[in-house]
């Protein structure tokens, strides 16, 4: 996928939202469980819901992994769907990878060939071999961490404007069709002199919603491709545990989409 294709989608979309699948089955509703593949199921329904208003969707691996084998199954079926299903849609495999040499290239393998994710949230700490297995695919996306939304940022990102100095560095190893960069809707004093720093990169905005982050508050951080990709996980895909959570869900997506139209 491209940067103009994803563009391209927004504008038609009027909307720049990112559907998190973080899905929990302690929170789903209670009939799910009765289902063979709980996770698969309650995605689909996610899906189908939210679909018209989404430009990605951004499962996080670490709610399928917990369920050993039987969970990345449900992953993969999942990735399978959305790209069967609705090709137009970006799929970032939220897995914050970041390890070196040929242990990257094979999860880059795992998550670019094996399954058809379009971009992967990668952990820069150990430097460029890390991440230059992953910019090795055409259409696919390295999706670099650089100031994230958690509270524990202040730990390491933020002293000495160390996330400048990551997405900066970072900036140098591919170019904006290739890499993209995390950043937090819950600083959002920063996305000025994030945007300085990469004009031309897509931005993943995770934080809106359960994190207090606004829309308003990243407006910032836009460019003229629009540059931002705002995520909301568990505002979406919670918004109601009853019979009516799929319909809870559409509105949820179409009340943030709308937000983010003029974003777009």
């Amino acid at each position: 996928m491209t940067t103009d294709q994803l563009y391209g989608q927004m504008t038609a979309k009027k909307s720049c939202l990112c559907v998190g699948l973080d899905t929990d089955l302690e929170k789903v509703p209670s009939f799910f469980l009765k289902e063979k593949d709980p996770l698969f199921a309650f995605n689909k329904e996610i899906i189908e819901a939210t679909a018209q208003y989404a430009v990605c969707y951004k499962p996080n691996t670490a709610f399928y992994e917990c369920y050993g084998a039987d969970g990345f199954r449900q992953l993969e079926m999942t990735v399978n769907y959305i790209k069967e299903k609705y090709p137009e849609i970006m799929v970032i495999a939220d897995a914050k990878r970041g390890d070196i040499g040929n242990t990257a290239a094979r999860y880059a393998k795992a998550f670019f060939e094996n399954m058809p994710c379009d971009a992967v949230t990668l952990a820069p700490y150990m430097g460029r071999d890390s991440i230059d297995p992953f910019l090795q695919y055409d259409g696919k996306w390295a999706i670099i961490l650089g100031l994230t939304s958690n509270k524990s940022s202040a730990d390491f990102e933020m002293p000495g404007d160390l996330y400048k100095k990551v997405i900066s560095t970072a900036s140098g190893w591919g170019n904006e069709e290739k890499i993209m960069f995390v950043a937090g809707a819950t600083h959002p004093e920063m996305f000025a002199g994030i945007r300085a720093i990469c004009p031309d990169h897509f931005l993943l905005v995770p934080g809106v919603g359960a994190q207090g982050g606004t829309v308003k508050d990243v407006a910032a951080g836009r460019n003229a491709k629009c540059g931002l990709i705002i995520n909301s996980s568990r505002g979406i895909i919670y918004a109601s545990k009853e019979n009516d959570f799929a319909e809870a869900a559409a509105r949820a997506a179409s009340d943030l989409a709308l937000q983010t139209a003029e974003l777009v």
